[in-house]
Formats: structure tokens, C-alpha cells, sequence
């Protein structure tokens, strides 16, 4: 606390001189640089951890530690989080868009180092799952604490938080564009000017401390060589409509697989079921060991001995057969190895899974078409252009996916297949599914922050903490003389008629009493049963917002009474939620 309050005497005043927005470009430029620093950092801890682990191993020479190391990482990792960081810590940007929505874009500070620690365990130990969901965590971590440190106000400090997940992907990946386009379709960020000049220089920044730091050599780099034949359009489209299909399943696999995990409450059980499926998987798959850019560079060099050569089932029988359903087994079993990873208490994401399963889709497609219809097609344009449809599909962002394999092949050969495949992944996948693995659960909850503005401040509000509970209430069998000796010290023209359990019964309007209140003969012979009216509707305090402004819209009403679980809360009013709701545009919008 003191170290804080002193960079900030020497800080603050400073920072109130200077501009706000050349104050937001100074910042995006420092949290580019801190991103790229903790890519890097974690890139190298998870490199160098499975190098030192698994060094020498053979199948024949100790391969059986390959099944017991994920275990081992898995079980530190749950130690870790459990005693150490006390808090959770997996599903990144689910988190993310989480802080965005719902907590003023405010993400605790140790996720700017606790995701390293974490992932780097189960990764590093052969966890099936990728760095990327941390590592974006991570970043977004620091742009949300350093623009709290600067006390800057709710919009900026999204845009701070926009600027590490850009940041991030474009140093993990030495991709800035990507990194760009991630952030505005993945954490639904509004393409403006105040917006897009940040994303670009933390993204920059990033990437260019990323070369600086590891040099030319990223996770995936291939160089295109074949010119493009317009005659595969076809293919590309069927390998569109089968990634669209294919992440589907993925997505729903995998929220019904850590559905499944959650409902062990034990969690070393969980560990343990978890630990033996991943390991089995192993075996029969080996794969599936780590996050398996290296079983995709193989497949892009053609190199598919160094994908099965480890394998007990391909040792059988080398044929098309087997080499064809062992591919198929990689693609339908990956979601499994990696949801029992994050199932089991490991913490990772599932960018490099699906990465992987895309590459060895398009592998399989392109194998099967030129076996069969002897079309020769080039293996390694599909492995890749596969990736960008998966990630299409499972993501819903056929942008971000299809400017990373454009970056990531150093060129932009490949444009045209990875729209196309990009693009009927997506549209496949939208007929079945309005919303892609990381927005799903919130869209459900409707706390999922969208690109209409108007949606987006209407799930930032809190319409909660607009209910007012200073009405007046009285009972049903009160008397008028009792209801006038309450509207004489009340301010509110409304007054809640609720019995000895607080159930709400009715509601008496001052309207309604206003010709009656001056007659004192009638004081003890009207009861208040005999005023009240039922409200049009009422609003569950659970509801959204959505749900409230639908309620209000249908009753044509001004006020209506708040109830939780049945119990009278409050009233809240229509006026009340449009003062608030325009208060929250003029922040949201300004430029």
C-alpha cells in the first residue's frame, strides 16, 4: 500500500496533465510491451519445461512417463490454484468478457502472473491445451491494472484491457493484425478511432518485442510455395462445411465434458478421472502430449511418420486404413484430452486445440479427396487453411482466423482459401449455434457485451441497483385513516401492500385515494383490500435487464414492484433505468 500511494504522489500529478487520449495511447504502448514481455516468458518456461522433461524419451526407453507427467502437472497446478492463488483462474477469456459486463472491467491483479505459473505446469508438464487463453488472460490483466493505477474511467480502462489481448496474440504469435482483429471480434469492441489507435500500437509494440525477444521463430511458420488453383475452390468450400460441422461438435463436447467434471465435487477425484482418460489418450494417441504445434508443423512439412511413428496402433499396420481412422481419432478425440486437462484442475485454453484438430482435419480431407478422387490437392495449403476454418467455427471469428494463417505463412498467397473455408465454417456453424465456445454461457445469462451499443449498455447496467426501496407498505387490513397518516410523512405517490411475510398483495396508487383521502367519515370504514390493485406484472430480482425493459414494454408501465424468490423487494422505476441507461451511453460513446 505504501508503494502504491508513492508512485502515485509522484505520478498523479503529472498524469492529470496530460491529455486523456494521448495518456491511453502512452499506456497501450506500455501494456503491448508487458504482453509481448509475458508472452515470451511464458512461451520459454513451457518450451524449456517439456524439453527438460522429456529429453531422451523413447517409447522404448521410458515412454511411460509421457503418461504420468500430465498427471504430475495437473496435480501441481490444482495445488497451485488451490492454496496459492485461492481463486479461479481457468477459462480466460470467458473471464475477460466476465470483467467486461459485469465487474467495470476490473480483473484481480494477480492474473497478470498467475496464468503463467499455471498453464506454464500443465503445459509444460504435456497438459492437452494451449497457452494462448493465459496468456491473453494475462495480458488483459495489466491493461486492466494499469489503467485502475491511473484511475482512468470505465471506458478506458476496457480499452487498456482491449490493448493486452491484442497485445498478447500478436507477440505469442508475431501476428499484430490478428491481434488487432482478435480483440474486436472476440471481446466485441466497437471499430473506432479512439479504439483502433491503441489496439495498433500495443499490437505493434508487441510484435516487435516479440522479435526482438525470440527472433524470427514463432510457434507456426510456414512459407507457401504452390501458386493458387482456382479448380480446389470447391474443396475448400466442402472443407468449409465439414471444419463448420466439426466445430460444432467441438463446442458442444467440450461444455458438456466440464459440465461432467464439475459435478465431481471431490477434487482429487476429478484429478484422477481426468489424469487416467488424458493418459490413455496418450498411449493410443501421442499427439495429444502438449498443445501439438509439433504434430502441425510435421503434417505442413509432410512429414507424417513423426505423427504416427510413437503410436502403438499405427506399429500394427501402416495402411491408408489405419493411417486414415488414427487421423480421424486425433480429430474426434482431441476435444476430449484437452476438456479432461482443464476438467481435471489444469488451466489452459483451447486456441491450440483447435488449431490442432483444424490442421489435421484439413490433413485428413485433403488425403481422403486424392486418394479418391485423385484430384492432388496440396496437403499443406489444407492443414493450414483447416486451422482457419476450425477457428472460424469454434470462435465465430473468420477475420481473426483468417488474417493469423495469412501472418503466420508470411504472406497473403493464401487469401482467397481462407476466406472461403473461413467463411462457410462460419456460416455453418451459425445455423446451429448463435455463439461461438467463449460467449455462449454468458449469452445465457445475458451478460454477453455485443457490438450494439445499445445492447452493450444495457448489459454493462445494473439495473439492480436502481430498484427503490424506500416505498412506504402497508397492509391489507389497514384502514384509509392508517394509509393517510403514511402519505402524509411520504414523498411517493405508490405504497406496496404486503402481509406479515413481506408477500406482496397488491399496490394502492395516490391517484386512486386522492378524491376519498379528505373524507373523515370514511377513514375507519374503508379498508385497504378495498384500494389496492394488482400491478400489471412484476420483475423477479434474477431477471436481466433485457427481460426488464421487455416487461416494461408489454405492461406499458412506469413502475413496476421488484420480488425475490416471492418476496416484496422494492419498485423499480422506467424513468429511472433511461436516466441511468443514457448516463452510461454518453460514457460508453464519446469519442
Amino acid at each position: 500500500m505504501l508503494k502504491n500511494r508513492f508512485f502515485r504522489k509522484i505520478f498523479h500529478p503529472r498524469v492529470e496533465d496530460i491529455d486523456q487520449v494521448k495518456l491511453v495511447y502512452i499506456l497501450s504502448l506500455i501494456v503491448g510491451f508487458l504482453s509481448a514481455l509475458a508472452a515470451a516468458i511464458l512461451k520459454n518456461t513451457i518450451h524449456y519445461t517439456h524439453q527438460v522433461l522429456t529429453e531422451g524419451i523413447t517409447r522404448e526407453s521410458g515412454g511411460y512417463l509421457l503418461l504420468v507427467y500430465p498427471v504430475i502437472g495437473m496435480l501441481l497446478t490444482l495445488l497451485f490454484v488451490k492454496y496459492i492463488v485461492r481463486d479461479n483462474i481457468g477459462h480466460g477469456i470467458s473471464r475477460i468478457l466476465h470483467a467486461i459486463s459485469r465487474r467495470k472491467s476490473y480483473l484481480k491483479a494477480h492474473n497478470t502472473w498467475t496464468s503463467i505459473v499455471a498453464s506454464t505446469l500443465t503445459i509444460g508438464f504435456g497438459g492437452s491445451v494451449g497457452a494462448e487463453a493465459p496468456i491473453v488472460l494475462t495480458g488483459s490483466s495489466i491493461g486492466s491494472s494499469i489503467g485502475r493505477f491511473f484511475k482512468l474511467n470505465y471506458k478506458s480502462v476496457t480499452l487498456l484491457i482491449g490493448c493486452g489481448a491484442a497485445g498478447a496474440v500478436a507477440g505469442i504469435f508475431k501476428a499484430p493484425i490478428a491481434g488487432i482483429v482478435f480483440t474486436l471480434e472476440i471481446l466485441m469492441f466497437d471499430l473506432t478511432i479512439s479504439s483502433i489507435v491503441p489496439l495498433l500500437i500495443s499490437s505493434v509494440t508487441a510484435a516487435t518485442v516479440a522479435y526482438f525477444l525470440m527472433g524470427e521463430k514463432v510457434l507456426l511458420t510456414f512459407n507457401i510455395t504452390e501458386a493458387f488453383n482456382m479448380t480446389n475452390i470447391p474443396w475448400y468450400i466442402l472443407l468449409g462445411i465439414l471444419s463448420g460441422l466439426v466445430s460444432l461438435y467441438f463446442s458442444k463436447m467440450t461444455l458438456f465434458l466440464e459440465s461432467q467434471y464439475e459435478r465431481i465435487r471431490n477434487i482429487f477425484l476429478r484429478l484422477v478421472t481426468g489424469g487416467v482418460i488424458l493418459g490413455g489418450l496418450i498411449y493410443l494417441f501421442p499427439p495429444f502430449y502438449g498443445e501439438g504445434y509439433d504434430t502441425v508443423m510435421s503434417l505442413l512439412k509432410g512429414e507424417t511418420d513423426a505423427v504416427f511413428g510413437n503410436s502403438i496402433l499405427i506399429s500394427v499396420s501402416g495402411n491408408f486404413l489405419t493411417l486414415t481412422l488414427f487421423m480421424l481419432g486425433l480429430v474426434l478425440l482431441k476435444v476430449i484430452a484437452s476438456s479432461s486437462t482443464n476438467g481435471a484442475g489444469g488451466v489452459g485454453g483451447i486456441f491450440a486445440p483447435t488449431l490442432f484438430i483444424g490442421g489435421v482435419n484439413g490433413y485428413l480431407v485433403a488425403s481422403l479427396l486424392n486418394r479418391f478422387l485423385n484430384v492432388n490437392l496440396p496437403d499443406n495449403r489444407f492443414v493450414l487453411v483447416g486451422m482457419a476454418g476450425m477457428m472460424a467455427g469454434v470462435m465465430h471469428a473468420p477475420l481473426t482466423a483468417i488474417f493469423l494463417i495469412a501472418e503466420i505463412t508470411g504472406g497473403y498467397d493464401l487469401l482467397i482459401p481462407l476466406i472461403i473455408t473461413s467463411t462457410v465454417a462460419f456460416i455453418t456453424v451459425r445455423n446451429f449455434e448463435r455463439h461461438s465456445i467463449y460467449h455462449i454461457e454468458l449469452a445465457k445469462r445475458g451478460e454477453l457485451i455485443t457490438h450494439d451499443k445499445d445492447k452493450a449498455v444495457l448489459t454493462i447496467m445494473d439495473w439492480k441497483k436502481e430498484i427503490e426501496t424506500d416505498l412506504q407498505t402497508v397492509q391489507a387490513d389497514n384502514t384509509l385513516g392508517d394509509l393517510v397518516k403514511i402519505i402524509s410523512r411520504s414523498k411517493r405517490n405508490l405504497y406496496p401492500v404486503v402481509d406479515e411475510n413481506n408477500i406482496l398483495e397488491g399496490v394502492v396508487s395516490l391517484d386512486e385515494v386522492r378524491e376519498i383521502m379528505f373524507n373523515h367519515d370514511l377513514y375507519d370504514k374503508i379498508l385497504i383490500k378495498d384500494l389496492m390493485t394488482l400491478p400489471p406484472s412484476y420483475i423477479d430480482k434474477k431477471e436481466n435487464i433485457e427481460t426488464v425493459m421487455e416487461t416494461f414494454r408489454k405492461t406499458g408501465a412506469w413502475n413496476l414492484p421488484v420480488l425475490d424468490d416471492g418476496y416484496y423487494v422494492g419498485f423499480i422505476s422506467k424513468s429511472r433505468i433511461y436516466t441511468t441507461y443514457r448516463e452510461l451511453l454518453v460514457q460508453f460513446s464519446e469519442e
